[in-house]
Protein backbone atom coordinates (compact mmCIF):
# COMPACT_ATOMS: atom_id res chain seq x y z
CA UNK A 1 0.00 0.00 0.00
CA UNK A 2 1.15 3.54 -0.77
CA UNK A 3 0.31 6.80 0.96
CA UNK A 4 0.01 10.41 -0.16
CA UNK A 5 0.96 12.82 2.62
CA UNK A 6 -0.93 16.07 3.14
CA UNK A 7 0.89 19.23 4.20
CA UNK A 8 -0.31 18.91 7.80
CA UNK A 9 1.38 15.49 8.06
CA UNK A 10 4.61 16.58 6.35
CA UNK A 11 4.79 19.59 8.67
CA UNK A 12 4.97 17.25 11.66
CA UNK A 13 8.42 16.12 10.42
CA UNK A 14 9.86 19.47 11.46
CA UNK A 15 8.26 19.94 14.85
CA UNK A 16 10.30 19.57 18.03
CA UNK A 17 7.39 17.67 19.57
CA UNK A 18 5.54 16.01 16.68
CA UNK A 19 2.18 14.37 17.24
CA UNK A 20 2.73 10.93 18.81
CA UNK A 21 0.16 9.29 16.53
CA UNK A 22 1.90 10.62 13.43
CA UNK A 23 5.30 9.43 14.69
CA UNK A 24 3.89 5.99 15.54
CA UNK A 25 2.27 5.67 12.11
CA UNK A 26 5.37 6.87 10.23
CA UNK A 27 7.47 4.31 12.09
CA UNK A 28 5.08 1.58 10.93
CA UNK A 29 5.52 2.20 7.18
CA UNK A 30 8.48 2.13 4.81
CA UNK A 31 9.60 5.46 3.37
CA UNK A 32 9.28 3.95 -0.11
CA UNK A 33 5.50 3.80 0.50
CA UNK A 34 5.24 7.56 1.07
CA UNK A 35 4.54 10.15 -1.63
CA UNK A 36 4.16 13.91 -1.62
CA UNK A 37 2.24 15.99 -4.16
CA UNK A 38 3.91 18.94 -5.84
CA UNK A 39 0.99 20.87 -4.33
CA UNK A 40 2.34 20.17 -0.84
CA UNK A 41 5.70 21.60 -1.90
CA UNK A 42 3.78 24.64 -3.16
CA UNK A 43 1.96 25.07 0.15
CA UNK A 44 5.24 24.83 2.05
CA UNK A 45 6.85 27.37 -0.30
CA UNK A 46 3.91 29.75 0.18
CA UNK A 47 4.41 29.49 3.95
CA UNK A 48 8.12 30.23 3.58
CA UNK A 49 7.42 33.28 1.41
CA UNK A 50 4.86 34.63 3.87
CA UNK A 51 7.33 34.18 6.73
CA UNK A 52 10.21 35.90 4.91
CA UNK A 53 9.01 39.42 5.70
CA UNK A 54 8.31 38.72 9.36
CA UNK A 55 11.18 36.41 10.29
CA UNK A 56 13.83 36.01 7.57
CA UNK A 57 16.00 33.75 9.72
CA UNK A 58 13.14 31.33 10.43
CA UNK A 59 12.12 31.48 6.75
CA UNK A 60 15.66 30.54 5.71
CA UNK A 61 15.69 27.60 8.13
CA UNK A 62 12.32 26.43 6.85
CA UNK A 63 13.52 26.82 3.26
CA UNK A 64 16.57 24.65 4.02
CA UNK A 65 14.30 22.03 5.60
CA UNK A 66 11.97 22.12 2.59
CA UNK A 67 14.90 21.66 0.18
CA UNK A 68 15.96 18.62 2.20
CA UNK A 69 12.42 17.26 2.03
CA UNK A 70 12.36 17.73 -1.75
CA UNK A 71 15.71 15.97 -2.03
CA UNK A 72 14.56 13.10 0.18
CA UNK A 73 11.33 12.64 -1.76
CA UNK A 74 12.86 13.46 -5.16
CA UNK A 75 11.54 10.34 -6.91
CA UNK A 76 8.28 10.39 -4.91
CA UNK A 77 6.99 13.90 -5.65
CA UNK A 78 3.84 13.54 -7.71
CA UNK A 79 2.78 16.13 -10.30
CA UNK A 80 -0.79 17.12 -11.06
CA UNK A 81 -1.45 15.30 -14.32
CA UNK A 82 -4.31 15.74 -16.75
CA UNK A 83 -5.98 12.63 -15.30
CA UNK A 84 -5.74 14.04 -11.78
CA UNK A 85 -7.10 17.41 -12.93
CA UNK A 86 -10.04 15.74 -14.68
CA UNK A 87 -10.78 13.58 -11.63
CA UNK A 88 -10.73 16.70 -9.45
CA UNK A 89 -13.07 18.43 -11.89
CA UNK A 90 -15.60 15.61 -11.60
CA UNK A 91 -15.30 15.53 -7.80
CA UNK A 92 -15.63 19.27 -7.34
CA UNK A 93 -18.59 19.49 -9.72
CA UNK A 94 -20.54 17.17 -7.41
CA UNK A 95 -19.53 18.75 -4.13
CA UNK A 96 -17.73 21.89 -3.05
CA UNK A 97 -14.15 21.00 -2.06
CA UNK A 98 -11.17 23.06 -0.97
CA UNK A 99 -9.05 23.16 -4.15
CA UNK A 100 -5.77 21.71 -2.86
CA UNK A 101 -7.46 19.13 -0.64
CA UNK A 102 -9.65 18.12 -3.57
CA UNK A 103 -6.64 17.75 -5.86
CA UNK A 104 -4.87 15.65 -3.22
CA UNK A 105 -7.94 13.39 -2.96
CA UNK A 106 -8.02 13.12 -6.77
CA UNK A 107 -4.32 12.19 -6.77
CA UNK A 108 -4.95 9.46 -4.20
CA UNK A 109 -7.89 8.13 -6.22
CA UNK A 110 -6.00 8.09 -9.53
CA UNK A 111 -3.05 6.23 -8.00
CA UNK A 112 -5.15 4.04 -5.67
CA UNK A 113 -3.29 5.42 -2.66
CA UNK A 114 -4.43 6.39 0.82
CA UNK A 115 -4.47 10.12 1.57
CA UNK A 116 -2.93 10.75 4.99
CA UNK A 117 -4.36 13.94 6.47
CA UNK A 118 -5.82 15.54 9.53
CA UNK A 119 -8.49 17.12 7.29
CA UNK A 120 -10.54 14.00 6.60
CA UNK A 121 -13.85 15.87 6.90
CA UNK A 122 -12.85 18.11 3.96
CA UNK A 123 -12.49 15.18 1.55
CA UNK A 124 -14.42 12.21 2.94
CA UNK A 125 -17.18 12.62 0.35
CA UNK A 126 -14.69 12.07 -2.51
CA UNK A 127 -14.46 8.34 -1.96
CA UNK A 128 -10.69 8.46 -1.50
CA UNK A 129 -9.20 6.15 1.13
CA UNK A 130 -8.28 8.32 4.09
CA UNK A 131 -6.11 7.93 7.16
CA UNK A 132 -5.87 10.38 10.05
CA UNK A 133 -2.79 9.38 12.08
CA UNK A 134 -3.11 12.22 14.55
CA UNK A 135 -3.60 11.01 18.09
Amino acid sequence: MSYLLDTNVVSEFRKKAPDAGVVRWLNSVRSSQLYVSALVIGELTRGIERLTGRDPQQAAALDDWCRGLVHGFSDRIVPVTQEIAETWGRLSARSSLPVVDGLLAATALVHDWTLVTRNTADVERTGARLLNPFG
